[in-house]
């Protein structure tokens, strides 16, 4: 379908910018997920008694950090967005807000973050925090216009938040911790390959190199979802083999890998955007159950 030029342009509008524009320049979804994420690690690293108080710190820390990235993401694609149907009517893109200020905001709320987390929490919790914003802003937004290795790339740093929480109390990264992140790690590529493969129309009039943009047929996308659905399976029962889980949650994971699974090879076979979509909302629901289960389950340690 196209799109003439006028379409494409951000509406002309004067600057406006409220308080629902600043909270659409941390993304609360993304955020919420990450602190989910977050809580997780930390919940599965505690012990008796709960730290409550560190986990307020680990929390705000986190969240403030995530904000001032999902900001600073948004003013460096600013003009990608305004070509793209999704994105378009964004706070920067629409012209409700001049790019210094959200420039600004997003660089306040994450050197805020930063400090806070090394003040209340400890130094390595600060550092996994920094490095995830560096390497988010600096490794994979600039690469998204230019390889569809850029999922791989941010796979990365969007893995670290277990790790934030699970070091936020322990003070170092352990086995277990690594496991709480291969997790993340491997779910990220079928849960992003699915949002490509639904958007990659408005990826492709954006400049986003997404694999699906590249490579319409689905063929390589199809294979990428399959291996990581197939390997996100076994992964998830490693946590009840160490003993930081037990029965429960291993049967739970199972049962839900297996539905991943499922959900994957579909979507690689049809390479339609109903199983994508199909696919999304599998894994949009399959995280918080498993996280749901591991903590239920959770052997004291």
């Amino acid at each position: 379908m196209n799109f003439c030029a006028e379409t494409l342009q951000p509406p002309l509008t004067s600057e406006s910018a409220g308080m629902a524009d600043y909270l659409e320049l941390t993304k609360p979804r993304v955020t919420s997920l990450i602190l989910m994420s977050t809580l997780v690690g930390f919940y599965m690293a505690s012990s008796s008694p709960f730290p409550f108080l560190l986990l307020f710190h680990t929390l705000i820390g986190t969240a403030l950090v995530a904000s001032g990235t999902a900001a600073l993401n948004q003013f460096w694609e600013r003009e990608a967005d305004s070509k793209m149907l999704r994105t378009r009517n964004r706070p920067l893109p629409a012209g409700r807000m001049r790019p210094w200020k959200a420039l600004w905001f997003g660089i306040l709320l994450s050197l805020v973050g930063v400090f806070y987390l090394a003040w209340l929490v400890n130094f390595l919790t600060s550092f996994l925090a920094a490095l995830t914003l560096g390497s988010y802003l600096f490794l994979y937004t600039p690469l998204k216009t230019r390889t569809p290795l850029c999922t791989m790339v941010g796979a990365f740093p969007g893995a670290i938040p277990p790790l934030i929480g699970w070091v936020a109390i322990r003070g170092e990264i352990t086995l277990e911790a690594g496991v709480l992140y291969l997790l993340l790690f491997l779910w990220q590529f079928p849960h992003f390959l699915a949002i490509a493969w639904l958007y990659r129309e408005d990826y492709a009039r954006g400049g986003i190199v997404m694999l699906p943009v590249v490579e319409p047929q689905g063929d390589s996308t199809g294979r990428q979802i399959l291996f990581y659905s197939a390997a996100l399976l076994p992964l998830s029962l490693i946590p009840s083999l160490l003993g930081l889980t037990g029965l429960i949650y291993f049967c739970g994971a199972f049962v839900l890998g297996l539905w991943f699974l499922w959900a994957g090879l579909t979507a690689a076979k049809a390479k339609t955007k109903l199983q994508a979509r199909r696919l999304l909302q599998t894994t949009v629901i399959y995280l918080p159950l498993l996280y749901g289960l591991m903590m239920i389950n959770r052997l004291a340690p």
